[in-house]
C-alpha cells in the first residue's frame, strides 16, 4: 500500500516531467536548441578567426624585424672590431656575434639572402634580407625591409 506522502511525492515529480500538452518529457536536447547553438559558435568563429589570423601575421612580422635588426647589429659590431664584413652569417656564428643564425618567421628557415657591400673592393656580408617575396600587413614587400 502506498502512503499519502509517497503519493504526493510522485505526483510532484510526474507533474514536473510532464509537458504543457500532458506528454512525458524526456530530458535532453531539441534540434532547434542543439542548432541555435551551433549557429551562435558559428557567428563567433566568423568573428574571431581573421582577428587571429591578422594577430599571427602581425606577431611574425614583428619577430622578423627583430631578426633582422639582431643580425644587422651583429654584422656592424664584426665589422667594427675586424675592419671587414663576414665572409657569410655562420662566421658571425663561428666568432660568437650570435649564438645561431635565427630563423625567418615568414619562410620558417635560417635562411637569408646576404646582401654584398656598395664598395666593390670590399667582400663579405654588408647586409640582409628575407626570402620572402611576400606583401607585409602594411603593404612593403618584405624583401625591402
Amino acid at each position: 500500500m502506498v502512503k499519502l506522502a509517497d503519493q504526493t511525492v510522485i505526483q510532484s515529480v510526474s507533474n514536473r516531467l510532464k509537458r504543457p500538452g500532458g506528454h512525458w518529457r524526456e530530458r535532453g536536447f531539441t534540434l532547434i536548441e542543439l542548432l541555435v547553438v551551433m549557429v551562435v559558435i558559428a557567428i563567433l568563429l566568423t568573428i574571431v578567426t581573421p582577428r587571429y589570423f591578422n594577430s599571427v601575421d602581425r606577431a611574425k612580422e614583428t619577430v622578423l624585424k627583430q631578426n633582422l635588426s639582431i643580425l644587422r647589429d651583429a654584422i656592424d659590431k664584426y665589422f667594427a672590431d675586424t675592419g671587414k664584413y663576414p665572409t657569410d652569417l655562420h662566421q658571425l656564428v663561428e666568432d660568437h656575434y650570435i649564438r645561431a643564425i635565427p630563423v625567418d618567421p615568414i619562410t620558417e628557415e635560417n635562411v637569408w639572402v646576404e646582401i654584398p657591400p656598395p664598395d666593390p673592393e670590399m667582400e663579405g656580408v654588408f647586409d640582409v634580407h628575407t626570402t620572402s617575396d611576400r606583401q607585409a600587413l602594411d603593404g612593403t614587400f618584405y624583401e625591402k625591409w
